[in-house]
């Protein structure tokens, strides 16, 4: 079984989040999606947290190793479809890629975010709540 995973669901794993344990139970045995942008997302979210002096930057440099570690499949963007699903959901690109490889795959989406998951039900795409 496929699941698409996006960048808030995969930081909640590498920053040891309260929703940690769920996911990675839900996700056991599966094989993990993800579209390409995924790195950049992530590297985005942690220089982001480095500046908000939430991490360090060594912290940092581990938390992207971390993610570096987990075996998922990142899967090309189909960019019309992507920009014509952020357009009708009023979704910003990098959660439009993830709707858009959900879609293609007609695999469950794990997301914590509530716009994205509202999105999803309304696309009557399976959400894997956490």
């Amino acid at each position: 079984m496929d699941i698409v995973l996006d960048a808030s669901a995969i930081l909640a794993v590498l920053l040891n989040e309260p929703e940690r344990d769920s996911i990675i139970t839900s996700s056991k045995g599966t094989r993990l999606l993800a579209p390409e942008s995924l790195p950049c997302e992530i590297g985005n979210a942690v220089s982001a947290l480095i500046k908000r002096k939430t991490l360090t930057i060594a912290q940092g440099v581990s938390v992207y190793h971390g993610f570096s570690g987990i075996p998922i499949r990142f899967v090309p963007i189909d960019f019309p479809e992507a920009i014509r699903i952020a357009g009708e959901d009023n979704l910003y690109a990098y959660d439009a890629y993830v709707l858009q490889v959900a879609q293609s795959f007609q695999a469950p989406l794990m997301t914590l975010d509530r716009r994205l998951a509202a999105a999803v039900t309304r696309r009557a795409l399976d959400l894997r709540e956490i």
